[in-house]
């Protein structure tokens, strides 16, 4: 029985909800729209636009992740920390597309298990900020909130909230949608032909031989199972994929959010995996309650401020039946604190025997400024949290089911560290993000392998 045939645990319909009962509650990170009826016009607008995603596809990633959070399968998330119109541009787009997939023949190669591909882009568009307002040289304006929301340029009109931008993101993710979509149904995802993905620089690479070498078993493997059937094995000419996005900017999800025949219930068909990020995950605000009412499977971003008692009551809200694959905790907290705050969070949800699924973010805990005032992360302290993120699961009994990304497939110089062993002084050569640093090719690709060696670590039988 294949993941789209397995059966999903029945649920109840949640009581007193409907997309828009969010507005009853306090709605944070939301823009000041400084016109309430072209807002609502455009609401209206995406309401008839066709949704970018279908239900069944939603329901076969929940299959998906019910199976990784028993170990049956990984979970790789990854992509940009904040989509841009302009990089609506299909070298990019492909180029983000072979980093996720060469990281998921590492992860196959090495973790054996079937790896679900959770791509963090077609909707990554809106971004919360920590300040409403920004200040430069005396100046003060609206923070740039991602482009669903306003643009990047420090001028007062680029800064004013536009609903428009909504629509333009929209056509903007279905455009990406499309382009993936085709790539993998032409076989740009051929697990025959492995070698295709490569990035015009990855040959220079002090991880390509390593990277190669696995390249070369995949082949030889898929080649000798043929070899035996007889022929070939068509279904690894594709592979599945998603797509996912902080669904921070509620009356977008609101106009996204659908209902289909021969289903009950709504679905949020802007993307598959919608989550809560960390600053807006309050038990009683309005994206708890907006989420507790879709049938996608659902993330929540855990900071290093969550008690277990927090966790546990976020649960009962947004999975009160305990079905499987519905709920996915990513947990962020820092490669100084997850040893300390992760532990009693595993142990309250075991102990209460709650069905959720683990990701470790990296990335969002380890964020720093470097000296010559640019926004990094350390990759030692990324690969740290990964790796102590694994020994806390061990220790606790629960298990890791993927890891949460922020990557691009260019050769940026964001992040410092890593195989090429980056220093501050590099991130002025080609520091692109609008937001926050990402990984680049090379130090995606360590961190797939840096997950296969731990992996293997902790399931070595204890030395007698």
């Amino acid at each position: 029985m294949n993941a789209q045939d397995r059966p999903v645990t029945p649920v109840n319909a949640p009581a007193a909800w409907t997309r828009s009962s969010w507005r009853t509650k306090t709605a944070l990170q939301q823009p000041n729209y400084p016109d309430a009826e072209a807002l609502a016009a455009v609401g209206r607008e995406l309401e008839a636009l066709p949704p970018l995603v279908t239900s069944w596809e939603v329901l076969a990633l929940k299959r998906q992740i019910a199976e990784a959070e028993v170990g049956k399968r990984f979970i790789l998330q990854g992509g940009d920390c904040a989509e841009s119109f302009a990089d609506c541009e299909s070298g990019l787009i492909s180029n983000r597309l072979k980093v996720l997939l060469q990281m998921s023949v590492v992860l196959v190669h090495g973790l054996h298990l079937p790896v679900v591909r959770i791509g963090r882009f077609a909707g990554q568009y809106a971004k919360p900020r920590s300040a409403d307002l920004e200040e430069r040289d005396g100046v003060t304006l609206p923070s740039y909130r991602g482009d669903f929301i306003n643009a990047p340029e420090f001028t007062p009109e680029a800064r004013i909230p536009d609903p428009r931008r909504m629509v333009k993101g929209h056509a903007r993710s279905a455009m990406t949608m499309n382009f993936v979509r085709a790539l993998i149904d032409g076989g740009f995802a051929d697990l025959h032909h492995p070698e295709y993905w490569d990035l015009g620089w990855v040959a220079r690479s002090p991880l390509a031989e390593e990277y190669q070498k696995m390249v070369s078993g995949i082949g030889d493997a898929v080649r000798f199972m043929e070899t035996v059937t007889g022929g070939p094995i068509d279904n690894l000419s594709r592979v599945d994929f998603y797509t996912s996005h902080e669904a921070l900017l509620l009356p977008y999800e609101e106009a996204q959010t659908r209902q289909v025949p021969r289903q009950w219930g709504w679905f949020n068909l802007s993307t598959h995996f919608p989550w809560i990020g960390m600053r807006t995950a309050q038990l009683d605000g309005a994206h708890t309650e907006y989420f507790r009412g879709i049938r996608n499977p659902i993330g929540i971003k855990l900071g290093p401020s969550v008690t277990p008692d927090q966790a546990l009551r976020l649960a009962d809200v947004l999975n009160p039946e305990n079905e499987p694959g519905r709920l996915v905790y990513i947990h962020r907290m820092g490669a100084g604190k997850v040893l300390e705050k992760l532990p009693p969070l595993l142990e309250a949800m075991k102990r209460e025997g709650r069905r959720v699924a683990w990701m470790c973010d990296p990335m969002h805990g380890n964020t720093e400024t470097a000296a010559n005032g640019y926004k990094t992360r350390r990759f030692d302290n990324i690969r740290a949290e990964v790796e102590q993120s694994f020994d806390a699961h061990a220790a606790a009994g629960t298990r890791l089911a993927g890891v949460h990304l922020e990557l691009t497939g260019e050769n940026v110089t964001e992040c410092t560290g890593g195989a090429r062993e980056l220093v501050d002084a590099d991130l002025a050569r080609d520091y692109r993000t609008t937001v926050d640093p990402r990984l680049n090719y090379e130090q995606s690709l360590e961190i797939a392998m840096l997950i296969v060696r731990k992996q293997a670590q902790i399931a070595q039988p204890a030395s007698l």
